[in-house]
């Protein structure tokens, strides 16, 4: 996404686990660079991902989010998205042991 001519963010959809089985099922992640925050520019990535999922066949999208990033929680919970799972100290961010939270939406 650019804004004003300059990259604001990315949000990428790849496979969630790459068996068959899994399919339609996809692994959501966005980014946003922290000069275009709090603009709504998230928030209209994924949206524009939830709308084009039924046509690129995706019946199910997850995110991985840690724990503390409050923002993203809550936006992906006003999307529909559904908190699916937790795994525990997971990821080691700055030195620090982060709990991962799989987020979860059926479209």
């Amino acid at each position: 996404m650019e804004i004003d001519g300059q990259i604001a963010g990315w949000l990428t959809i790849k496979p969630f686990i790459p068996r068959c089985a899994y399919s339609g099922t996809v692994e959501l992640s966005v980014y946003v660079d922290e000069k275009f925050r709090r603009r709504g520019a998230a928030r209209t990535l994924l949206e524009e991902a939830i709308a084009r999922a039924p046509a690129l066949e995706i019946t199910a999208m997850v995110g991985l989010i840690f724990a503390h990033n409050d923002p993203s929680l809550r936006l992906f919970e006003q999307l529909g998205f559904a908190r699916w799972g937790l795994l525990p100290q997971v990821a080691l961010l700055d030195g620090v042991h982060r709990d991962l939270i799989i987020m979860g939406r059926r479209v």
